[in-house]
């Protein structure tokens, strides 16, 4: 059964009241034995250094199959600019969007369910346009047809409105940015599931680093690429003025949610110790934060 026909009956028959996340859950790519756990691309182009990043992992067919439905799930959550590092840089987006066709994806959808105006979001991130050149689909969150609440069998996040789009999905990449967050030190990957998610987000500040590790728990994407090539690293999650970023042309890529999140905070000079939901991540059995016994295969292009 493929994995959104399993999740549309599991919604409609409340079969998954009874189910842990891990059914929701990609699971790992067959045959990526040799790969490394993690591939580190540096560049001056963010489109190259995102391929390259891919074919060090063995290719996008390592994670996407022929016929699969696959989302992407950038964060296209403000209204900025790709220069003010608040969303995902576009290039990165259409890269990602070329290669899971070419892996022989039925169809290839990108959506975030958005902060500011969708609409705005959209176009100004510059990654609509992206989307469109390399031949995907852009859909926007309906909150009233689309979003379904559904159990997350989270420690804190029992259940919650899920994007039927995003989990329907045969395989889901995590394209989030690399930034700095004024509550939680640094905003990664798996805050970026807030995107993936509908009802009152806001309060799921009140405990956000449980909240993040359970979401990332019920999503568990097929693979993770962290947008690091330029960051922002004051103000975040925002950010507004170029003078809060800093070009590091810098891709992470890996199926190990944990890992490349780790990688991430490094950039900032975060250890694992100081970020708490890498902490719970590792604990829940997300993946692994000891970097030192990854295998990192670094590249510059």
């Amino acid at each position: 059964m493929k994995r959104r026909t399993f999740i549309k009956e599991a919604a409609v028959g409340g079969m998954a009241l009874g189910l842990a996340p891990r059914w929701l859950a990609a699971g790992p790519a067959v045959g990526r034995a040799a790969a490394p756990d993690i591939a580190l691309v540096e560049g001056a182009s963010p489109y190259a250094i995102t391929k390259e990043a891919l074919a060090a992992l063995g290719g996008m067919s390592a994670f996407v199959g022929r016929g699969d439905k696959v989302v992407i799930k950038p964060n296209i959550g403000w209204d900025r600019t790709p220069e003010m590092a608040a969303c995902t840089n576009p290039e990165v987006v259409k890269a990602l969007v070329e290669l899971a066709q070419e892996a022989g994806a039925k169809s290839v959808i990108v959506i975030d369910n958005t902060t500011n105006q969708a609409r705005r979001c959209y176009i100004r991130s510059g990654i609509q346009e992206a989307v469109k050149q390399a031949g995907g689909t852009m859909l926007f969150v309906d909150e009233q047809h689309r979003v379904r609440k559904m159990p997350l069998g989270g420690t804190w996040l029992k259940e919650w409105d899920v994007v039927l789009d995003v989990v329907e999905a045969d395989k889901i990449i995590n394209v989030p940015i690399a930034k700095h967050h004024s509550l939680c030190k640094v905003t990664l990957g798996m805050k970026n599931w807030l995107g993936g998610i509908g009802g009152a987000r806001n309060q799921l500040h009140q405990r956000i680093d449980e909240a993040v590790v359970d979401l990332a728990a019920f999503f568990k994407p097929a693979l993770t690429v962290l947008d690091a090539y330029r960051i922002l690293v004051r103000n975040g999650p925002q950010g507004g003025r170029i003078s809060d970023t800093e070009l590091r042309e810098t891709v992470v890529a890996g199926a190990d949610a944990a890992a490349v999140e780790t990688m991430g905070a490094s950039l900032f000079g975060y250890t694992p110790a100081e970020v708490p939901h890498l902490r719970m991540a590792r604990d829940r059995g997300l993946g692994r934060i000891d970097v030192e016994e990854l295998n990192i295969e670094k590249r510059k292009i």
